[in-house]
């Protein structure tokens, strides 16, 4: 089921959060149905609106937003005042801006990161957390995306590092750091495209060459943002505090999580979602077998789908 070009937003609207920045925003599906927060991933990917479709239009009041610097948000590409804190800031600024008392909180991939530290600091305002290719901004996961997948995907690996100095390959992110951030818009979009071919090779191995836009294109534009604020969040850590995501977890006692991984993801390995439920007791963890990263593959969009069906029907993910 796709329903994004069935249920258009309603509202949208930029909104200032302070620090010069203003975030794009969109509310679509019922007004008077439960909120339904939906995180994209990254960091800097943008909010499309295909993350609308694991909701039912009818039953879900459901809101995306673009992350500062990526996306429809404003300015395109900064990194200044762009930190987790600041996100989670937004979106509370959000909730409030939009009069909504408690929401479910979703999120996939860096936006399950960034769901789970904003139910850590606002508890009281989640309904629940859907929470889909868990990544817990670790070192090891970052390694293991620059490096150590190179073992699953040798190719397209190359063909990533290939550019990179010898004396530089041990480094990647730093390598990448730099040429996604060099002045010269060509070689920064060469750079931006090279990163997004091997996150789509690592994430939907079974799938076409992603499209890669048109030197001074918007998409362009949209493309190199995407991976400087990428890169700038892996480059500190994710701004994640000592102790990581989880650290707090046990001020979400009680609150109902459901979690939804496929067995075969290169891109956030199933363990992160395995720490994440050992550290919540009563999520519930749902493992997807034969399902990669993409969650539009038939398989994860049930999975996702179904959860949020069964949440809307009872109120948790138990059954």
């Amino acid at each position: 089921m796709d329903v994004a070009n069935t249920c258009p937003p309603w509202d949208e609207g930029l909104l200032d959060t302070g620090d010069g920045h203003r975030i794009r925003f969109e509310q679509s599906g019922n007004p008077q149905g439960i909120p339904a927060l939906s995180l994209h991933g990254g960091p800097g990917s943008g909010a499309g609106a295909r993350l609308r479709t694991f909701f039912d239009p009818a039953h879900y009041r459901i809101v995306l937003f673009d992350q500062r610097g990526c996306g429809g948000s404003k300015p395109l590409g900064h990194t200044e005042h762009n930190t987790l804190a600041h996100l989670v800031a937004d979106i509370e600024t959000l909730r409030r801006h939009l009069g909504i008392a408690r929401w479910l909180v979703c999120g996939g991939s860096w936006g399950a990161c960034l769901a789970l530290s904003y139910a850590s600091a606002h508890r009281d305002t989640c309904l629940a957390l859907l929470l889909r290719s868990v990544f817990l901004g670790t070192r090891e996961e970052i390694d293991w995306f620059f490096h150590g997948a190179r073992r699953v995907r040798p190719a397209a690996w190359e063909a990533f590092a290939a550019p990179a100095p010898a004396d530089r390959r041990s480094d990647l992110l730093a390598y990448y750091t730099e040429a996604v951030n060099d002045p010269d818009p060509t070689s920064a979009l060469a750079a931006a495209q090279r990163w997004h071919c091997w996150e789509s090779a690592l994430g939907q191995p079974d799938a076409a060459p992603p499209d890669l836009p048109a030197a001074g294109s918007p998409e362009a534009a949209t493309l190199i943002a995407r991976y400087r604020v990428q890169a700038h969040y892996l480059r500190h850590g994710c701004f994640i505090a000592d102790g990581g995501v989880l650290a707090d977890a046990g001020r979400l006692a009680g609150l109902p999580v459901a979690l939804v991984h496929g067995r075969a993801d290169q891109v956030c390995r199933p363990d992160a979602a395995r720490q994440v439920q050992a550290a919540l007791p009563g999520s519930r963890l749902y493992e997807v077998r034969d399902a990669g990263h993409d969650p539009f593959a038939p398989g994860m969009f049930a999975a996702l789908y179904e959860a949020a069906a069964h949440f809307y029907a009872h109120g948790d993910f138990r059954g």
